[in-house]
Parts: structure tokens; sequence; C-alpha cells
């Protein structure tokens, strides 16, 4: 995923690896996974996906990480890995159509 960001006068626009979260729990937050991920590197956007009708998380997220490394070695330490009392999947996130 392309994220633009304006500095002055001059749009720049940097790549971030876009990370598939899921069977997490439902309890877990935004910031918890941020902090989860962050352990690898910068964690440019971290998000719970929730149901629109409930509120209710739907126990998957998104996170995106500029640096493709420390994305790729967060994917390889916390895949199949428990986090917040449950076992995770973990893999790079396949593009929207």
């Amino acid at each position: 995923m392309f994220v633009m960001k304006m500095y002055p006068r001059v749009p720049v626009i940097f790549y971030c690896m876009n990370i598939f979260v899921a069977r997490l729990n439902f309890k877990t937050s935004g910031a918890e996974l941020k902090k989860a991920f962050e352990q690898f590197g910068e964690v440019s956007s971290a998000k719970i996906i929730m149901d629109k009708a409930t509120g209710r998380s739907k126990g998957f997220g998104f996170v995106e990480m500029p640096d493709d490394s420390a994305a790729q070695a967060a994917i390889d330490a916390l895949h199949d890995k428990e986090f917040d009392g449950r076992v995770i999947v973990v893999r790079q996130a396949n593009p929207r159509d």
C-alpha cells in the first residue's frame, strides 16, 4: 500500500507493507496490536476491523509497516504464536482487487 504524506509543498509517497492478522481476541485493541508489532520496527497504522451492526471486533485486523524487512521479521516472529490469549495468524495481506 502506498501512503502519501505532505511535506512542505512537496507530496511524497511511501510504500508500506500491509499485514493481515487473524484469530485475534475479540477484546484486543488497535493500540495493543500496534504495540506488539512495534517491537520489530515502525508501525504506520494498526486497525482492528469492527462489525458495523454490533460494534464488536470481527477478530482480525491490519498493520502497516514502512520497512519491508521489519515487517517480514514481525510476520516470522508472530505467526502461529500466542497473543492476548489466542494463537494468531500473521501474513502479508493480499491486495484488494
